[in-house]
């Protein structure tokens, strides 16, 4: 039996911890000689189905406010505090699972360089586990990443720890190794394994539809700022949008707010819905891509999770991306968008009018949206992991060993 730790340090939102799921439960149904634990931040891992020969360790949560800056989310303690309990939990759990391989999520060093005395201790270790980076398509702007990755040292840990990194995106849309200038040790360790299609809902399109009482027939908009730590501004925007709509042209439309969004600001939005029966709200849901197939048209920020589950879709989308305190979801939406793959609206110029203006433009498309050739992520991010630790998946479909390359291929709450 392989042992993989996959680490994800989840400070914020959802995606994280939903990206690395996807990839636990890949691993585990491509090859009954694999078993995962999962090391995360996140509040939330108890709300998502964990598939057999998955477990996972919460660590003590961490916040980010919009300056990125780090802090003790539940515990009276300070953040270095905290991140020397974490950096223990991290130690002892590679300690005890012995794993043979190390997947760490978008930090070489970890959060706040909690992985760096667990990288100290390897070498005194009877078998040093393979490591392995995951970077998502975009990180943030070719300045700030630079800025960050130089004088963080962490070019230099992926020449001296790591073996491969695997990115989930396509160069066709953003090659990090260039727009990142990374020095040629770093950026021959690249493999780019395409973004990460989802699977589907586990309700059809007529089901749900019937379960919400929306006709085949009518336009469905789905409202979803992901985990909604910083989706009230979205949210907002669309409520008040709605209720400046004559009746007759308001489509049924329904919320999503997330599981982080603050209770104020959840009842607010209860209240102000009272007065528009076109509109539902519901706080979570571990089934998007069900909701998301059954609407028409979908309003949210650009996070690498949801962008990922509209492509496999091939829903409109339109897309408010964060803007701080990284631009990365901003990249991602410029890039899409010149290839028609979304419509964006900037938050600066987000308005309830201009908003709805949108909406009502990708309700009014008949074209299919394009289709995003490189989404094979998932199977490619397996293959990778499993060529280097000598798991045979033959048989398996897009799993079939290959040589390793001498450089890298260029819960859910009722509806209220």
């Amino acid at each position: 039996m392989k042992h993989i730790l996959i680490y994800s340090h989840d400070t914020f939102g959802l995606g994280n911890i939903r990206r690395m799921l996807e990839i636990a439960r890949h691993l585990v149904e491509s090859s009954p000689a694999v078993s995962v634990l999962l090391i995360t931040g996140s509040p939330m891992p108890h709300a998502f189905r964990i598939p057999q020969r998955v477990d996972y360790l919460k660590l003590p949560c961490l916040s980010r406010d919009v300056q990125g800056h780090y802090a003790s989310r539940y515990l009276n303690l300070s953040k270095d505090e905290t991140v020397r309990m974490r950096a223990n939990i991290i130690r002892s759990a590679i300690a005890g699972f012995d794993p043979h391989l190390i997947l760490v999520d978008k930090k070489p060093f970890g959060v706040e360089n909690e992985l760096s005395s667990a990288f100290a201790d390897m070498p005194a270790r009877r078998r040093r586990p393979k490591l392995v980076l995951l970077l998502r398509d975009i990180l943030d702007s070719a300045q700030a990443t630079t800025s960050v990755w130089r004088r963080q040292g962490y070019f230099e840990a992926i020449d001296a720890y790591y073996d491969q990194v695997l990115v989930v995106g396509s160069p066709d849309i953003f090659d990090l190794r260039r727009e990142y200038a990374f020095p040629p040790l770093t950026a021959a360790k690249v493999r780019f394994c395409g973004y990460i299609a989802r699977q589907p809902g586990r309700q059809t399109r007529a089901l749900l539809r019937a379960q919400m009482g929306v006709p085949l027939h009518q336009p469905l908009v789905l409202i979803t700022p992901g985990g909604g730590q910083d989706g009230y501004q979205l949210i907002d925007a669309a409520v008040k949008g709605l209720a400046a709509l004559a009746p007759q042209q308001r489509p049924r439309t329904h919320i999503v707010c997330g599981p982080e969004l603050d209770a104020a600001a959840r009842n607010a939005l209860a209240g102000a819905l009272q007065s528009l029966p076109q509109a539902s709200l519901q706080d979570f849901s571990d089934d998007m891509m069900s909701l998301m197939a059954a609407s028409d048209v979908v309003v949210s920020m650009g996070g690498y999770n949801t962008v990922c589950e509209l492509l496999t879709l091939r829903k409109r989308l339109v897309v408010v991306p964060r803007v701080r305190p990284v631009q990365e979801q901003l990249i991602r939406a410029q890039r899409m968008a010149a290839h028609g793959l979304l419509r964006m609206v900037h938050p600066d110029q987000l308005t309830p009018a201009s908003l709805w203006q949108a909406v009502h433009a990708e309700l009014s498309h008949d074209a299919p949206v394009p289709q995003l050739q490189a989404m094979d992520g998932l199977p490619q991010v397996t293959k990778a992991l499993f060529d280097l630790v000598d798991v045979n998946a033959a048989g398996l479909p897009g799993l079939a060993p290959s040589p390793r390359p001498s450089l890298p291929d260029l819960y859910v709450r009722p509806v209220c």
